[in-house]
């Protein structure tokens, strides 16, 4: 297992300078929550280093990859390839032999799209990529007091946000990303 030092070193040597800084700032973010809310927090700080792994790579070589290892979920992610480097990204961590950790590698898998069973460590993961300082969009403050009150209601209204980001922009989106928000819906009403 890697590291925080070797993973610094490794996301920097394959990240651009902005995602580098972002990905240490999602670290530190997924750090503290993971302190707060009684979590392993140097784990959490690595799968925050960790989690954009793969987001350096084109949209083809996102695709390539996936496709040879059968981790295409949806025909959407040929359309938006991007939508597959947290898949990639853990793959390759786990393939590479650089992390064999599955709360990790699960985590760094379902950052970007959520995922119906998410574990508190999951969310953290998820939460601590949308609230980092370098984020700015609208609703960010009220997602970042909700991430240190109440970690499903976060998700939420993380989720809310990012499919209202989406028909604002005119993205297709993720039927995963709606799956999720829904559950986590029918779960706060219940």
């Amino acid at each position: 297992m890697l590291a925080s030092e070797q993973a610094l070193e490794l996301i920097e040597s394959r990240l651009s300078r902005r995602r580098y800084e972002h990905s240490l700032q999602v670290a530190l973010a997924a750090r503290e929550m993971a302190r707060d809310y009684g979590l392993d927090a140097e784990k959490a700080y690595l799968t925050g280093l960790l989690h954009d792994y793969a987001k350096g790579l084109s949209g083809a070589e996102l695709l390539r990859i996936a496709e040879e290892q059968r981790l295409l979920q949806e025909e959407i992610e040929r359309q938006v390839p991007d939508l597959l480097h947290a898949t990639v990204g853990a793959y390759l961590l786990e393939a590479e032999g650089k992390v064999l950790d599955p709360e990790i590698l699960y985590a760094i898998r379902v950052h970007t799209l959520g995922a119906e069973q998410m574990s508190d460590f999951d969310k953290i993961i998820f939460l601590a990529d949308m609230i980092e300082p370098g984020r700015d969009y609208p609703g960010l403050q009220r997602l970042q007091c909700l991430a240190r009150k109440d970690l499903d209601q976060a998700m939420l209204f993380a989720l809310d946000s990012t499919i209202r980001y989406c028909l604002e922009q005119g993205r297709l989106l993720h039927p995963q990303t709606i799956k999720v928000r829904n559950n986590f819906l029918q779960a706060l009403k219940e």
